[in-house]
C-alpha cells in the first residue's frame, strides 16, 4: 500500500497531536499562511470555501509558516486569535510549522514529493501555497500562492 495522507499527524494551535486518520474519506485542501502576507486576505476565500463544501466531508487545514519574508512571527494562540479578529475562521488552525529545509514537517515533504511545482520543483515557492487532496487520501493537485480559493471551487466540487 502507498503512503497516503492518513499515516500523518501534527499539532494544533493548542499544542494538540491531531492524527490525520481522522481526515479518512474526507476531501482535503491543505494551506500554509501566514498573517502579514500580501496574500493573507485569501483567509477569507478560504472560510468561504470551507463554509461552502464543509457539509459535504470537506476539511481545510492551515498550517502557519514564518519562512517566507518573516510573516508569521507571532506566536499560535496570536495568530489564532488574528484569524479569528480579523476572517472568523472555522476551520482548522495548526501550530507553525516549516515546509522547506532541514525542518520541513513530515507532511510537507509528502505533499511537495506527490505534487511538485512548476518544472518539477520541490520547494513551496511562498505563503498560500496550496494542495488539494481526495477522499482518499491521494494529493490530486498543488496551487500557487496567486492562485485564489475561489478558483478551486471547481475542482473540489468535481472530486467530492
Amino acid at each position: 500500500m502507498t503512503e497516503k495522507i492518513y499515516t500523518f499527524g501534527a499539532n494544533n494551535y493548542r499544542n494538540e497531536a491531531i492524527d490525520f486518520s481522522i481526515y479518512k474519506d474526507k476531501t482535503l485542501l491543505i494551506v500554509n499562511t501566514a498573517s502579514a502576507c500580501g496574500f493573507t486576505p485569501q483567509y477569507a476565500g478560504l472560510e468561504s470555501l470551507y463554509q461552502k463544501y464543509k457539509d459535504k466531508n470537506f476539511e481545510i487545514l492551515a498550517f502557519p509558516c514564518n519562512q517566507f519574508g518573516q510573516q508569521e512571527k507571532a506566536e499560535n494562540s496570536e495568530i489564532k486569535k488574528f484569524c479569528d479578529l480579523n476572517f472568523n475562521i472555522s476551520f482548522e488552525l495548526f501550530s507553525k510549522i516549516e515546509v522547506n529545509g532541514d525542518n520541513t514537517h513530515p507532511l510537507y515533504q509528502y505533499l511537495k514529493n506527490q505534487a511538485p511545482g512548476i518544472l518539477g520543483s520541490k520547494g513551496i515557492k511562498w505563503n498560500f501555497t496550496k494542495f488539494l487532496v481526495n477522499n482518499q487520501g491521494e494529493v490530486i493537485k498543488r496551487y500557487s500562492p496567486t492562485t485564489k480559493p475561489a478558483d478551486i471551487a471547481k475542482d473540489i466540487a468535481a472530486i467530492l
